[in-house]
């Protein structure tokens, strides 16, 4: 079974709505996996305009 992913934010969601944006768009279509640790430091982050430490798709379709 995929994970569902937020298609706003990117962000592996387990509940009913998306922690980072409150909304309930998901997709099971997405590649690539990223953690982020540490969001300060992270010039990943700084370029996918990550703010919150979590678990990301790359893409999202």
């Amino acid at each position: 079974m995929s994970k569902k992913v937020c298609r706003n934010c990117k962000l592996f969601v387990d509940g009913p709505s998306c922690p980072i944006c409150k909304r309930n768009q998901f997709t099971d279509n997405w590649k690539g996996r990223l953690t982020i640790v540490d969001v300060e430091r992270s010039d990943i982050a700084k370029k996918m305009n990550i703010t919150v430490k979590g678990e990301y798709a790359i893409k999202v379709k």
